[in-house]
């Protein structure tokens, strides 16, 4: 039976099933688990100018759909419900939750490696900001706002570095990508970046975080080359009822699709947490 129920939002650029192990594996312990893919994202199709660059104009389009998803997904449900966001997911998830948009309210948060500032940090968020608006004003915002790859429609050399250092679980990304190509995704656009380093400068806002009144459980590595791990840092201490738990080297911005022992020892901390939402 049952002990509740979970929805997990995944990153930017990503597409649900990259995830399937680990929603099997809270399945298994006893969870209804849903996940969902962002509007312009996966098969969902895309804002930007072509088939692979992910555009979005505000944030809060992302978390109006997140507000009215939940709404309707907590709808008859017994037991807890947990909200789990990885990166640019765990973003959203957090600021819905923070700007109190989801109702009924999620029972626990869980956040994985999400993306509270990007790289890199000695830059501060809104410094960032106005490069790129500028940036986005000298031409169409929904052009890439970065390079994908030296040779166009193949993934970047090093990419595999920066998410997970186990080859079997990025080498099933990729057969995702050959077998559904509508899930290909690539660089975001400059609006994207402009609407990303906006929303981060929301977050910030005095205040804003030191009113979540609900569990947060945050994974996260000091290794991440992709978000800023210090503003996560920063977030977890502003969160009242926040915990973390962190690697280092060992793991990449996909912890969950990290090699075992690392994957092992995050699961083994979010179960922990989610048997305390359950049981409480």
């Amino acid at each position: 039976m049952a002990c509740g129920s979970l929805l997990f939002m995944p990153g930017r650029g990503d597409a649900y099933e990259k995830y399937l192990e680990v929603l099997d594996h809270w399945h298994g312990q006893g969870w209804r688990v849903t996940a969902a893919d962002w509007r312009g994202q996966a098969g969902s199709g895309r804002f930007g100018p072509d088939e692979v660059t992910g555009h979005i104009s505000e944030f809060t389009e992302w978390t109006a759909d997140l507000s009215a998803f939940w709404r309707e997904w907590s709808a008859g449900r017994d037991g807890p419900k947990v909200l789990v966001g990885h990166s640019m997911g765990g973003h959203l998830a957090l600021r819905a939750v923070a700007e109190r948009l989801l109702d009924p309210a999620p029972d626990s948060v869980v956040l994985i490696a999400p993306m509270l500032d990007v790289r890199p940090e000695v830059v501060p968020p809104a410094l960032k900001h106005t490069f790129a608006h500028f940036m986005s004003r000298l031409g169409d915002p929904r052009r890439p706002g970065w390079k994908w790859s030296e040779k166009p429609g193949e993934l970047p050399e090093g990419r595999q570095a920066l998410l997970t250092h186990d080859d079997e679980r990025y080498a099933d990304e990729l057969w995702w990508r050959r077998e559904r190509p509508e899930l290909v995704m690539g660089p975001g656009s400059w609006g994207w970046v402009v609407a990303s380093l906006a929303s981060i400068r929301r977050l910030n806002s005095p205040g804003l975080l030191e009113a979540v009144d609900l569990p947060v459980f945050i994974v996260a590595t000091r290794a991440d080359r992709l978000v800023g791990s210090r503003a996560i840092h920063h977030a977890a201490a502003r969160l009242p009822l926040a915990r973390t738990l962190w690697f280092g080297p060992e793991a990449g911005h996909e912890i969950l699709r990290e090699a075992d022992p690392v994957r092992q020892q995050a699961l083994a901390g979010i179960d922990a947490f989610l048997e305390e939402v359950r049981t409480t």
